[in-house]
């Protein structure tokens, strides 16, 4: 089974799903370190056999692996994938992580190495909340109320395609996503998030719903190499309507699609369908 994933939140949780039954009741054998990722593992790898995996989870772009005893926090960071199967290959020089279990190895492939996995006692541990508790809320959850939105919009002075990728006030809606759901609810990327209107702030949280539900339902966006745990590839890309299109026509009005940067991050949008 290979999985690799893009750090948005619906291919995170596509990975989650592709592994997650697979590895559930799975022992521990043996744990195999790399080069170094974006932080060390937080116990000696010896100290994890014997353990046993209860569930995968997940918290914004995090997979939360509970084990009987402690946590696994994975990040897969700008590069990385996951791959679970009975029998692997010899790892090669990208490979950073491996956890050998009874039911198959988990190994994390990472050649940028920003991805990271972490071992925690529990989620109150410092470095638990340091990495989730300034998580916004859930998009698909039930906390994600427009009321919420609305009064979290008012107190933040900054352009809504800022807001929305920052994730403090609702996690996981990465670059492709956030594009999509402003153009959906006519918004410019630029828009001051404090000056929304309720109807249109109610339009992007609509929108922010849909597209998300959206690209679960197609797999996730496979730009790259992005595949499921069966090596399906998403097809959510091919049907943007902004995201990675510059200079193409818009879909709903001709215009070209344009594009600017805002905090090293393309934003795409139509000038037309988009207002201020």
């Amino acid at each position: 089974m290979k999985i690799i994933a893009m750090p948005e939140l619906p291919e995170v949780e596509i990975t989650r799903r592709s592994f997650a039954a697979a590895i559930e009741n799975a022992q521990v054998l043996d744990v195999r370190l790399g080069k170094a990722l974006r932080w060390p593992l937080g116990c000696a790898p010896e100290a994890l056999i014997g353990r046993t995996v209860v569930s995968v989870g997940r918290r914004g772009k995090y997979l939360l692996m509970a084990l009987n005893t402690g946590y696994l926090l994975l990040h897969l960071g700008m590069s990385g994938s996951l791959r679970f199967a009975r029998a692997l290959p010899e790892a090669g020089v990208h490979d950073h992580f491996e956890l050998v279990t009874t039911l198959g190895i988990l190994r994390l492939h990472d050649p940028r190495r920003f991805g990271a996995v972490v071992y925690v006692d529990g989620l109150q541990d410092v470095m638990a909340r340091k990495l989730l508790e300034r998580l916004g809320v859930e998009p698909l959850s039930e906390d994600f109320t427009l009321e919420r939105f609305i009064a979290g919009l008012k107190l933040r002075h900054m352009s809504i395609k800022q807001v929305l990728l920052a994730g403090e006030l609702v996690v996981g809606v990465g670059n492709i996503y956030a594009a999509e759901a402003l153009f959906m609810a006519g918004i410019r990327p630029t828009a001051l998030a404090a000056s929304l209107s309720k109807p249109r702030a109610k339009r992007l949280h609509a929108a922010i719903l849909h597209v998300l539900q959206s690209a679960l339902d197609k797999g996730g966006s496979t730009l790259r190499n992005f595949s499921s745990a069966s090596g399906e590839q998403g097809h959510f890309q091919l049907q943007t309507m902004v995201y990675g299109r510059t200079g193409l026509p818009c879909r709903i009005c001709a215009s070209p699609i344009k594009v600017q940067k805002q905090g090293q991050r393309s934003s795409f949008y139509c000038q037309t369908c988009q207002s201020r």
